[in-house]
């Protein structure tokens, strides 16, 4: 036990870290990395399926306003909105958003 603990802990000293220092340094994009749901709201007919199918509550439709709005801090990126829109006007950014000073929505509003 004693000899795979200190072999660990050689090799972690000699090899590059797993952390970045954020947001001073940007983190590598890997394949199908889950970033952030974007929305093409020129597309959207503001159906409310995205809104119905998300498990935490984190898409607001609303088509009296025309506008579509997510909170990203309770969003768990799980895709369900995405696979589940008909327009197909949703997608997964691999953009890292701004780092958040407050908590709130994104709100998008539909031109037409």
């Amino acid at each position: 036990m004693g000899v795979k603990l200190s072999k660990m802990t050689l090799k972690s000293l000699f090899r590059n870290t797993d952390t970045v220092l954020y947001p001073l340094q940007e983190a590598p994009v890997y394949e199908n990395l889950k970033g952030s749901v974007s929305v093409d709201i020129e597309q959207c007919i503001l159906c409310g399926i995205c809104q119905k199918r998300c498990p935490t509550g984190s898409i607001t439709v609303d088509k009296t306003e025309k506008t579509w709005a997510i909170d990203r801090f309770s969003c768990v990126q799980c895709e369900l909105c995405i696979t589940d829109c008909p327009k197909h006007c949703l997608t997964m950014s691999t953009q890292r958003p701004a780092v958040a000073t407050a908590k709130g929505q994104d709100v998008f509003t539909h031109a037409s």
